[in-house]
């Protein structure tokens, strides 16, 4: 969802953040597809439709049915890192992918993460009261109404338009990167509408929670998110690339292996909780999920997460990123889908990780 392609000096631009080894690597555990409730062909369905075109850009797909192992692929194709070429890549369970947008969402979690330990303003809190040094923009009245939490939910009513390529210089979120104190950009926009009003993309949002995150830690947001959220869900690896300001690009740097992307869903789907331990407060994990704004096609949005439902009516939730990235949870199901793949910046990239979950996954489940 983040359509990114910062393309300008993007290698340089990337710097390995490493799981901190505070906890062992999880042990998978994977069952057939007919303990896990789908057809005996659903697998070979998958390949099969790869070999003939019909998903063009996939590059990986776990599925997890009662949070073990059903489906498992992974195919060659182009690839890049925050929009700088990496050429083919065979893919397998070690690579680790570009997650873009689907950084977000992670960043709301490690966001109500650093909210437990008291290190970040709560959601009530004025987002200005965060940045003293901005006193010309605490002066105006309309602007010290934004909160924290219209922050979190993409509705601070600040103009931003990311609809843009990410090779325009116009597109809000190469604009934010080229400035010279991104915060004050996003903070500095022109107010359009009442905060809370309504839902506006913004990678600024998201890169104002990262920026608290660090400052109120202490430490850099790969280094806080390592130790608080992947070292103890048993994530080994990760790399989250900079932005040109030297810190992580929290809207859409973050890189995972699709079975660790797979675990964070599974985390939510657990309540936070994981290895006898809660990682992210059971409120928090409630609140994120909560209905708070509503996009322009009618998807719900909590903290960060996108909500919806299915044809029967069941709720899911999930994050999306360019490229075809996503996560979806259905609760009801059980069921947690990590999908990766390259067709970033394409038109309807949306649309293959859809197809996947519900023809491929959905589709294919026995009853």
């Amino acid at each position: 969802m983040d359509r990114r392609t910062f393309l300008t000096a993007a290698s340089a631009a990337l710097v390995a953040r490493q799981a901190a080894a505070q906890a062992p690597a999880r042990q998978w555990q994977s069952q057939s597809l007919t303990e896990a409730g789908f057809k005996p062909d659903a697998s070979e369905r998958i390949e099969k439709a790869f070999a003939a075109g019909e998903l063009k850009g996939l590059h990986g797909l776990v599925v997890l049915r009662h949070g073990k192992i059903a489906m498992e692929h992974y195919f060659s194709g182009a690839d890049e890192i925050w929009g700088d070429s990496r050429g083919t890549v065979a893919f397998n369970a070690d690579e680790l992918h570009d997650l873009r947008s689907v950084s977000k969402s992670i960043v709301g979690l490690i966001y109500g993460i650093a909210l437990g330990e008291g290190l970040v303003p709560k959601p009530a809190a004025p987002v200005l009261a965060s940045f003293p040094d901005y006193r010309d923009l605490a002066a105006d009245a309309d602007r010290q109404r934004i909160k924290i939490e219209h922050v979190l939910t993409m509705s601070m009513g600040l103009a931003w338009d990311e609809s843009l390529p990410y090779t325009d210089p116009r597109n809000s979120e190469i604009a934010m990167e080229r400035a010279a104190d991104r915060y004050r950009f996003i903070l500095e926009q022109p107010i359009t509408r009442p905060p809370g009003e309504a839902w506006t993309y913004s990678g600024g949002a998201t890169a104002l929670l990262g920026h608290l995150v660090a400052r109120g830690s202490g430490q850099r947001l790969g280094t806080y998110a390592s130790s608080r959220l992947f070292a103890p869900l048993g994530i080994e690896r990760f790399t989250w690339t900079n932005g040109m300001n030297g810190e992580e690009a929290a809207a859409s740097g973050l890189r995972l292996r699709p079975r660790d992307l797979a675990a964070i869903g599974q985390l939510l789907l657990d309540k936070g909780h994981y290895g006898g331990r809660q990682i992210i407060p059971a409120d928090w994990v409630e609140q994120a999920l909560t209905e708070r704004s509503q996009r322009s096609d009618g998807l719900r949005y909590g903290y960060q997460w996108y909500l919806g439902r299915d044809r029967a009516g069941d709720p899911w939730y999930g994050a999306e990123g360019n490229g075809g990235q996503r996560l979806i949870v259905a609760p009801k199901q059980e069921i947690v889908i990590a999908v990766t793949a390259g067709n970033y910046n394409q038109p309807g990239n949306s649309r293959l990780p859809l197809r996947v979950a519900r023809e491929f996954v959905f589709g294919a489940l026995a009853s």
